[in-house]
């Protein structure tokens, strides 16, 4: 499996995601081929999408002022969290856990970095529907079966430092179910699904980087990832059925 990073300038909001793509691709000899997989930083998509917000414009409610005291937070980004998140879980100072269409995230998946002084990149309204549009461009362009993902960066509970987590992807299967083969020992599997999406956004963020290296997608061929026509929501669970969640709502003290 190869990865490839492409280098882009810094994107702007109004950007055509595909077209600085397909520029910037051709810029370093590249192209895309059958069944390549483009992983794609959230940070970029949104940006081009316009989602990025000047704290400036932001006038925080009584509740963003009053749970920015509590977790040690501009009230301005927490009205931003309070709108962008589903649920607020708690947290601690300068990050607050939330579920964020319907996943955990840390403060609505709002970044600081990668955006100008004073601003704030959003997530993504709908990263699955950017992930679509993406991939329907750059094949059209290049007359190929290609995978889109947009993939942000999430902490692991109890682990430091960042792994990466696919928030939309088109032309691969995001989550391989592996029940009912068998293991070393011919042993059945019971429970076993991969997170193929998530494991090549983490691969991604390798060659991705955090900081400023200004290479906001990654090529990645020869993945042994299941590919197919159209998109596939990736799949989430109800609270009961979560390891960790199931633990914590069964707590007693």
């Amino acid at each position: 499996m190869q990865l490839i990073g492409i280098k882009t300038p810094l994107i702007k909001p109004g950007d055509d995601m595909a077209a600085v793509l397909c520029k910037s691709m051709e810029t370093a000899g590249l192209a895309l081929q059958e069944n390549d997989i483009l992983v794609l930083a959230e940070s970029a998509v949104a940006t081009a999408e316009g989602r990025i917000v000047n704290l400036e414009d932001v006038t925080p409610s009584k509740k963003a002022i009053e749970l920015s005291k509590v977790y040690q937070n501009d009230p301005r980004k927490m009205e931003l969290i309070i709108r962008e998140s589903d649920e607020i879980l708690g947290g601690i100072p300068g990050v607050v856990v939330t579920i964020t269409k319907g996943v955990l995230s840390p403060s609505a998946g709002i970044d600081n970095s990668n955006a100008p002084e004073g601003y704030v990149v959003l997530l993504p309204a709908d990263p699955r529907k950017s992930a679509i549009e993406i991939r329907e461009k750059l094949m059209k362009k290049y007359q190929c079966n290609i995978a889109v993902i947009v993939g942000d960066s999430r902490t692991q509970p109890l682990r430091l430092g960042c792994v990466g987590i696919a928030l939309g992807c088109a032309g691969i299967e995001p989550v391989e179910d592996f029940r009912g083969k068998k293991d070393l020992f011919g042993k059945l599997l019971l429970i076993t699904r991969r997170a193929t999406a998530d494991n090549l956004v983490s691969a991604a963020q390798i060659v991705m980087g955090e900081a400023d290296e200004s290479t906001p997608a990654v090529l990645i061929r020869d993945a042994p990832a299941v590919f197919i026509k159209g998109s596939i929501e990736i799949q989430q669970i109800a609270r009961e059925e979560c390891l960790y969640f199931a633990c914590f709502d069964n707590l007693t003290i």
